[in-house]
Formats: structure tokens, sequence, C-alpha cells
């Protein structure tokens, strides 16, 4: 696997190292030593799966708060999404920004969520499904979201979104008590070493 850094501290794009001839390929998703070796533990907990059917789909942005706090590392299996990261980490020096890229069947690209940021996602494509490795399980006392919307973080998204749940339509404007971000405070020191 090759990981190269987002700019938001602790996250990472992951590219699979392919090795392939006539037959096709094989290509290692996950190693225990080689996230680690990259400054990128996981402890898998869940893998979850999504599919959507429409291009234009939005999805997020979601998170769990400490002690229920998650990474995730999200891969698109079949069509294309523009995958997005927010830092609410207040002790991080990306606190409020957001990186988005491409993922798809096609790449075959990884993104490495880490604890403390929300995660979200827009269909490019129809027919789309993604894998969710998670490094906690789901809890519903501590899941939170930030509006996709929110002119707090100004998401700039690749397209107005078609389907959007009424959940995740309705989560308030950013508010540091109600999305809980102290519970992050320690995240950014703790567990990001020199990148926090």
């Amino acid at each position: 696997m090759m990981f190269r850094k987002t700019g938001l501290v602790g996250s990472s794009l992951i590219d699979l190292d392919i090795k392939g001839d006539d037959r096709g390929f094989f290509a290692r998703v996950f190693c225990d030593d080689e996230f680690r070796r990259a400054d990128l533990p996981l402890n898998i907990a869940q893998i979850n799966t999504t599919w959507s059917a429409r291009a234009g789909t939005l999805r997020g942005m979601h998170y769990q708060l400490e002690p229920a706090a998650e990474i995730k590392v999200v891969r698109c299996i079949r069509g294309s999404i523009w995958d997005c990261i927010l830092d609410l980490r207040p002790n991080s020096k990306t606190f409020g920004k957001w990186f988005g890229e491409v993922l798809s069947a096609q790449n075959r690209r990884m993104m490495y969520v880490p604890k403390g940021c929300a995660h979200g996602l827009m269909t490019l494509t129809d027919d789309v499904e993604i894998i969710y490795l998670m490094g906690a399980a789901y809890s519903p006392a501590h899941e939170r979201g930030v509006r996709w919307n929110d002119p707090y973080f100004a998401i700039v998204w690749p397209n107005e979104p078609i389907e959007l749940s009424a959940k995740d339509a309705a989560w308030p404007s950013f508010d540091p008590v109600f999305h809980g971000i102290e519970t992050f405070r320690n995240l950014a020191t703790e567990e990001l070493g020199s990148d926090g």
C-alpha cells in the first residue's frame, strides 16, 4: 500500500500496490503492520457497506463522540464518490478544515478518516457501493453529525445533492456544545504524534 497525506492532520489517502499479470491482479487492502508503520492505527471493530442507487446522493457528515469515536477507512467498490473529511478536533492545527477526494472502483483509492473527524460523501455515478472498515462499533448514544452545507465550514461539494436523508438535512448549525468537540480535545496530541 502507498500512503499519501491529505493536508488534514492524521488523515491519509491509500493507494493499492497492485501486482498484476495476464490473469488480473492481487493487492493488499489492509495490513496492520503497514498501517502502523504509516502511523495510521486501526483495530477493526466492524466492516460496513452502503449502496446508493442514484448519482447525487449525499451521506454525511457523520461521526461519533468519545469514548466511541471511530476511525474509518473508506473504499468505493462500485461506481464513484466524492469523499470528504472535516476536522472537528479543537487542538488540531487543521480544525474546521475539510478535504475531499474522488474514490472509485477504477482508482481503488481509500481514505483514512481519523477519530474526531466527520465523514461524508456524494455519489458521482448511479449504482454505488462502498465498504467501510470501522475502528469502533456503532453507538447511537454517541452519534452526531454536521450539516452538509453548514456555512461555518463551507464545504464545497461537487454538486447540489439530489438525495439526502431527513436526518442528515436536520443536523443543526455548528455549536461546539451540541457537536461535542471537547470530547476530541486530546485526539490531535495523543494519536497523531508530531502531526498534531
